[in-house]
């Protein structure tokens, strides 16, 4: 039996939708300018800074199957506000561990933040998926994921301005009070805004009774899980040291606060390839432009290590328009045909995003005993498991 969906509206709701990616999507590149900046007020290593991002999606790992479960009790819509409101709380923690001077503190409250974030896309994902035909599920997530990057892509451009710009010390750790703040209130008017809403009713399938096991018999969700933990590695290690590379006098010689800006542009193409992969996907199969964009990741970061000097730079900022399609495609793709099983496969896609917190760390690991431009070679790999699963291992079949 197909889910019932409440036909009207769709467009409308899609619309109002988009307003969640686009935080989520502004808070978590937000990250990116986090890093240096607290690499420096802190005095840390690239493996202590890479704590930042370790601390944020390992809430992923931890909250996504209760986040699932609660999504399930509570509904879609339920699920969101009540993510918003975490996130919301996640975010004025921010004020005392700058007032504090308090490493520790900022890491709790970046893992309070991304639990929130977690149950808005354990909620909003697969809500987004199921408001329409199956068939254009992907162009859909495509779709709203483009509002995500538009998030992304503004991000680092409000970082620089109002966080990167600021002095050393306690002046330099007080420069994230303010700017949180105003991410807290707004979370909450959204979350409000979500609490009054009439979105269309989306009754899901009865979930499955045989657990986990049989959840994970579908190989290609599992490849898919795989994708996604890669992918979230590989795209969050990118930019993450990507402000760090570009400032080395080898690579582009920039301040800090040139480059934090300059790493608008790495969001700004998956924003861009979001808008046209949503198009493009409605002619050509969505698995094939995955494997398209891997490839031409690959490339991209190869000719950056090889290279070095300036064409680094600007490779490894181009790979941007390469990521736009892989995390909605990937997501989608995972999910199909599961039918009862749609609901635990979700939480299961949510759990993965914890290779943003991994990779980025093993990366950091080689920057330190290496050199930061050979750290790239992490996400190198990542990308040829998605060249791999865009290409085979997308296809339905139960192990």
């Amino acid at each position: 039996m197909q889910a019932h969906v409440d036909t009207q509206n769709h467009g409308k709701s899609l619309t109002v939708l988009t307003s969640l990616f686009f935080m989520w999507g502004l808070i978590t590149s937000l990250n990116d300018i986090l890093i240096p900046h607290l690499k420096g007020v802190f005095a840390l290593n690239y493996v202590q800074a890479a704590l930042i991002q370790f601390s944020f999606f390992t809430a992923y790992f931890i909250v996504s199957l209760p986040a699932g479960r609660l999504v399930q009790a509570l509904g879609y819509q339920r699920g969101i506000v009540v993510g918003l409101s975490i996130a919301g709380a996640g975010c004025l923690l921010f004020y005392p561990a700058a007032a504090g001077l308090s490493y520790a503190a900022f890491l709790g409250a970046l893992f309070i933040l991304a639990a929130g974030i977690t149950v808005l896309q354990v909620a909003a994902n697969p809500y987004v998926a199921r408001l329409g035909p199956a068939r254009t599920a992907s162009s859909r997530l495509n779709l709203t994921q483009a509002f995500n990057s538009l998030g992304t892509t503004l991000a680092p451009l409000l970082g620089s301005l109002l966080i990167l710009g600021a002095t050393s010390g306690a002046g330099a750790a007080r420069a994230v009070q303010w700017p949180y703040l105003g991410l807290a209130a707004t979370l909450f008017v959204i979350a409000a805004v979500f609490a009054c809403l009439r979105l269309p009713a989306v009754q899901d399938e009865t979930s499955s009774s045989q657990g986990m096991r049989q959840v994970l018999r579908h190989r290609h969700l599992v490849l898919g899980a795989i994708g996604i933990f890669v992918y979230v590695g590989g795209e969050v290690g990118i930019g993450s040291f990507l402000v760090s590379l570009m400032q080395q006098p080898g690579i582009g010689g920039l301040s800090q606060a040139a480059a934090g800006k300059l790493l608008a542009l790495y969001w700004g193409g998956a924003m861009l390839g979001r808008f046209v992969g949503s198009a493009v996907m409605r002619r050509v199969a969505a698995n094939r432009v995955l494997a398209f964009n891997a490839l031409l990741a690959v490339l991209l970061i190869a000719t950056a290590m090889l290279a070095g000097g300036k064409l680094a730079m600007y490779s490894l900022l181009a790979v941007g328009l390469c990521n736009s399609i892989m995390f909605p495609t990937i997501f989608s793709l995972a999910l199909n045909g599961l039918g009862r099983d749609t609901g635990a496969g979700s939480g299961v896609l949510c759990m993965a995003i914890v290779g943003g917190a991994l990779l980025p760390l093993l990366q950091a690991g080689v920057a330190d005993g290496i050199s930061l431009l050979a750290s790239f070679g992490v996400p190198l790999l990542c990308y040829l498991f998605i060249l791999f699963y865009g290409a085979a291992g997308y296809k339905p079949r139960q192990a």
